[in-house]
């Protein structure tokens, strides 16, 4: 059979198995549930090693110490943080409203996994969707399959092991773009869930399912005068070379105030990062930017710099951190200024925060409008005005944005699914957590009672001469006008 239509046909298999696991499992107890999700969990991080050296060897991206935090943190930093949800049952009642909300699980959960985060995004996205009592179906990428179908099969064994119904995680082995296709668009698909570049979020919000997708970030980093500035730059260095940039939270740009860009770039070459000549920044552009113009080369994704700069053309020190490029512009005038999933820094000098704020604002506005935003800073008011005013819906404080974001050194919720918000083109701008992958159900009783006018006026008036209903319009205006003043007593 064509490999296509085995990819469609293993993903319609896939969607009926994990149909029935969570029919199930719809009806498990909360105890249940928490006792299903942490065997996952303590599976997934017993393995996170062995995951992470398949992942790497697979994809050949990234750096295997960095994608056992990765795996550790969906697993171990996850669990503590959705284990105290409530998932089953009553949720919340208001006694004064008489409302009471109860959790039903969505279902089915289509979930589509990154070449980039392969192993952790899929016991993150696995372990998010049973909590809330779904079954899911991973679509791993083409470039990642063994290493995603076996953190699913792992999920999947402590699950069952757990008392679980065998079907709730699944992944498919012969992924495509058209298996993928029959998985979003599949009738028993109840949500989809999806991480990776732009094109496939738009094509998720296309495939008429209720829908949480994210795209890139082009994150910037603000170096404001106040800084602790010896952190600040090693933050940055931290979180551009963690898993060798390839989060959407990673920092892609630092905007240093002017003041201190002197001692700034010291610090930086002190961390060992490379600054490149203009020689050296033109070759990377003819590198790393494909011909179109658009996006940036997929073979620098995830690289370490000595190899990006080789395959350039030139060479660096074997020692070299991250290689950075100093810009001036935001665009196609200067291509580096776009997200680069990979240990390439671009880097701006701007006089004062409020043009540091500027630029950081054209970055976002550049591929990562609505994600998240660095400022190290130790004025409260200028962290307040980034606070309320800049278009990014984190805000990272005083820490790198690569593992803040997504929660491990902030308090924000651990997810690796970061909504940009309405402004990204997302329904939501929260770390998706597992209240993201239930329905609420609702029931209420009557607090208020209602008296129709009309009804009422009948009642009261007198019958006519002729047997009908005389309807007095002065009595109905006195009956509407005591039934508002009541509401309105109500309400104060």
């Amino acid at each position: 059979m064509d490999a296509d239509l085995l990819s469609i046909q293993e993903a319609r298999d896939l969607v009926g198995r994990a149909l029935a696991a969570q029919r199930a499992f719809a009806n498990a107890t909360q105890d249940v549930v928490d006792r299903v999700v942490t065997a996952m969990a303590r599976a997934a991080s017993q393995a996170a090693e062995p995951l992470a050296r398949l992942a790497v060897d697979e994809t050949g991206m990234g750096v295997y110490e960095h994608k056992v935090v990765k795996n550790r943190f969906a697993s171990d930093v996850l669990l503590d943080s959705v284990l105290p949800m409530r998932t089953v049952g009553v949720l919340r009642e208001d006694p004064a409203r008489r409302v009471r909300e109860l959790a039903v699980p969505m279902g089915v959960v289509g979930a589509i996994i990154p070449t980039t985060n392969p192993t952790s995004t899929a016991i993150y996205k696995a372990i998010i969707a049973v909590k809330a009592r779904n079954a899911i179906v991973m679509s791993p990428h083409p470039r990642a399959p063994r290493c995603t179908a076996e953190a699913a099969r792992i999920l999947e064994a402590a699950a069952v092991g757990a008392g679980a119904p065998a079907g709730l995680v699944n992944c498919m082995t012969r992924p495509s773009l058209d298996g993928t296709n029959a998985l979003m668009r599949h009738k028993d698909v109840a949500v989809l869930l999806a991480t990776g570049g732009g094109d496939m979020v738009r094509a998720v919000y296309t495939a008429g399912k209720p829908a949480y997708g994210v795209g890139p970030g082009n994150v910037p980093s603000i170096i404001e005068r106040t800084a602790r500035l010896e952190k600040a730059v090693a933050d940055v260095v931290d979180g551009k070379t963690f898993d060798a940039g390839v989060l959407c939270s990673s920092e892609n740009s630092v905007i240093v105030d002017a003041p201190v860009a002197d001692r700034v770039r010291a610090l930086f070459v002190h961390e060992r990062a490379h600054f490149c000549t203009p020689e050296e920044k033109a070759r990377l552009e003819r590198y790393m930017i494909p011909a179109s113009g658009k996006g940036i080369n997929p073979d620098v994704v995830g690289q370490q710099p000595q190899q990006i700069a080789e395959r350039a053309g030139f060479r660096i020190a074997r020692e070299a951190k991250l290689m950075i490029v100093e810009l001036r512009e935001v665009g196609a005038t200067d291509p580096l200024s776009r997200e680069k999933l990979c240990p390439v820094l671009g880097f701006y000098v701007e006089e004062g925060w409020e043009r540091c704020c500027e630029r950081a604002i054209a970055l976002l506005r550049y591929g990562g409008v609505g994600h998240s935003l660095g400022i190290h800073s130790q004025d409260p008011q200028v962290i307040d005005r980034f606070f309320f005013e800049k278009p990014a819906f984190r805000i990272v404080v005083n820490s790198n944005t690569a593992i803040g974001a997504v929660g491990y050194t902030t308090g924000f919720a651990p997810a690796l699914t970061l909504g940009p918000g309405s402004w990204g083109g997302s329904i939501t701008s929260d770390n998706i957590t597992p209240m993201h992958l239930l329905n609420i159900k609702r029931i209420g009783e009557e607090i208020r009672p209602y008296v129709d006018p009309l009804r009422a006026s009948a009642a009261a008036a007198a019958p006519s001469h002729r047997g009908t209903s005389a309807i007095d319009d002065r009595a109905v205006r006195e009956i509407v006008d005591d039934f508002l003043a009541g509401v309105r007593a109500r309400r104060k």
